[in-house]
């Protein structure tokens, strides 16, 4: 009954997280019996204008089927409907009938009724066992994370292969879980089927379609427009809008507006909260994105990216407390350990501490392995690789790089550890991976305006072709401020401003110090992009050599002592550690 009545632009039907949230409010089980005395509080507490409840009886072969409709404010019922079904496989039919009778009883006029009023069977799955794994797995998505959700989503597959928005959703709990292949793969096969589902969920299937498969944050971005139209009380567009649709590309006021949307249609919603703490820190505006982690906890909305978040934003404060304080709420926790693991190797590797970066890698690595989240694995040996790459540590990024690609060649392992072996001054495997890119994600947003770019100005480099870098620069100018956005490199800002760095390395190459420190010092006016990503610190270094190439040698000391001061380590193993000592200790 929900996904029919979700059919109408007109009703907005109160989520399962929400009302589990309420009822806990009430100090009540979440799961508790929502009588008519308790549905009619939940009602009141979330601003909503009716409760419904419906029945299923069985009178001997047959099925009577009841939905009714209270108000809220007094009680008094709206609207009654009843049928019968002759057997068990009409049952949807009936559910489709009563619906569209309740919703025309409710006032919406019969015009948009038929305009959007698919049947059941057809908008969703014919099958009663499908549809109840698929709502299982919808459930459990919501409480326990998308991990737990996977089997029910699958299982609701081999009952009806051909139910779209159970593959569509598969494909989003992939594509949050950071396993992109399989999330495309899901999405690509709800695309092929989206005939099969209401028109809301059309639009849905088509945005993930945008988003998961062909990359096209442009084209994704007005699906969502046209469904906000369509359906003015719908939730879910603003959440695509708030995510990785504005923030790859940068455009954080955006992403601001459409999540305080979401949040003003519900406060319970945590991707809205999640959202807004990105797109603050990417403004600078630290304090901000900590009052909305506080108003998440008000909301006693909790998730395992806000644990990250707070520990993001103790980092940037230089509060080592509250870092450890984090560290220590996320263990026990599958999705918060994993990610923190990570998370503690990027700021280890901040500072130089590459060793012990590795080996918290290496953690992340084995919590994700054990989860069977083989591209997220290789992600991470990505990242591991580049931090390795950026220290001059060539042979370890090297071998990083190149387990990852045996593990995976999903769009962002590719790029990730093209990244770190053009970095390490290979030139043979990055073209082929460039073109390869290029060929299957001929209209990915990231791929044309980040990944393709970044990749060829290095060849560039590598040939000893500084200007020709340069001008392929140009093309990720108007994106280049986004951040990666995918999975967990969300919330750490993994990727981010690469071609800013690669643009100063062109130009440190050309012997034009101060355009080069110009693109240096981008980096560092922007610590809520970077967070902990070690190109912040190294920027430093390059922003010293910048300043020494223009002849202002206060400056450049000043930016060599920054650097030494941040890179705590003392381990003479690592390349650039041991050559910005030696710089500063001949040239100052």
């Amino acid at each position: 009954m929900t996904i029919e009545l979700e059919q109408s632009p007109f009703l907005s039907i109160v989520s399962e997280g929400r009302i589990r949230h309420t009822l806990r409010l009430m100090g009540r089980p979440e799961d508790a019996r929502l009588t008519q005395e308790v549905a009619r509080e939940v009602c009141e507490r979330t601003g909503s204008a009716a409760a419904l409840d419906g029945s299923i009886a069985s009178i001997g072969s047959q099925y009577v089927l009841v939905l009714r409709g209270r108000s809220c404010a007094t009680g008094d019922v709206l609207d009654e409907e009843q049928a019968q079904a002759t057997r068990k496989e009409d049952v949807l039919n009936v559910l489709s009938s009563i619906s569209s009778k309740f919703r025309v009883h409710l006032g919406e006029s019969l015009a948009t009724v038929q305009q959007h009023d698919a049947p059941l069977a057809e908008a969703t799955t014919p099958s009663l066992e499908a549809l109840r794994a698929y709502s299982a797995g919808l459930k459990i998505a919501e409480t326990s994370g998308g991990t737990a959700a996977v089997p029910f989503l699958k299982r609701a597959l081999e009952i009806d292969p051909k139910f779209a928005m159970a593959d569509s959703l598969l494909g989003r709990v992939y594509g949050d879980l950071g396993e992109s292949e399989l999330s495309a793969e899901s999405s690509a096969k709800a695309y092929e089927l989206r005939d099969r589902s209401s028109d809301e969920e059309r639009y849905w299937i088509d945005a993930s379609y945008e988003k998961q498969v062909t990359g096209n944050l442009d084209k994704a971005g007005q699906i969502c427009e046209l469904w906000i139209q369509t359906y003015p009380r719908a939730l879910a567009p603003h959440g695509f809008l708030s995510g990785n649709i504005s923030l790859v590309r940068g455009d954080y006021q955006k992403a601001i507006q459409e999540a305080k949307v979401a949040l003003a249609m519900d406060p319970d919603f945590g991707v809205g909260y999640s959202n807004l703490v990105v797109s603050d820190l990417a403004l600078g505006r630290t304090d901000e994105a900590m009052k909305m982690l506080q108003q998440a906890a008000e909301h006693r909305v909790e998730m395992p990216d806000f644990i990250i978040q707070r520990y993001m934003i103790a980092f940037l404060n230089g509060d080592k407390a509250d870092m450890d304080r984090e560290v220590a709420e996320a263990q026990g926790k599958p999705a918060a350990e994993e990610w923190m693991a990570n998370s503690e190797g990027y700021v280890l590797a901040y500072s130089g501490r590459l060793q012990e970066g590795r080996k918290m890698s290496g953690r992340a690595e084995e919590l994700a392995l054990g989860a069977d989240q083989k591209e997220t694995v290789a992600l991470y040996k990505t990242e591991a690789a580049s931090r390795e790459a950026l220290f001059g540590n060539v042979a370890v990024a090297r071998q990083e790089a190149l387990s990852a690609l045996r593990l995976s060649r999903s769009r962002d392992v590719e790029y990730g550890a093209a990244f770190a072996l053009a970095l390490s001054g290979e030139s043979r495997q990055i073209q082929s991976v460039v073109d390869e890119l290029s060929v299957r994600f001929p209209q990915d947003t990231k791929v044309r305006f980040a990944y393709g770019p970044t990749l060829r100005a290095l060849l560039a480099l590598n040939h000893n072709n500084p200007s020709k870098a340069i001008e392929l620069l140009d093309a990720a100018i108007p994106y280049e401020d986004g951040v990666r956005a995918t999975g967990s490199e969300l919330l750490i800002g993994a990727g981010t401003l690469h071609p800013v760095y690669v643009r100063g390395l062109a130009y440190l190459v050309k012997h034009q110090g101060s355009d080069a420190a110009r693109e240096f010092q981008k980096i560092l006016d922007h610590p809520g992009i970077v967070l902990s990503e070690p190109i912040g610190a190294v920027a430093r270094l390059q922003l010293a050599r910048a300043y020494d190439l223009a002849g202002d040698r206060e400056k450049a000391r000043s930016a060599y002592r920054d650097f030494l001061v941040l890179s705590k380590s003392e381990n003479t193993d690592v390349p650039l550690l041991r050559g910005a000592r030696s710089e500063y200790l001949k040239h100052h």
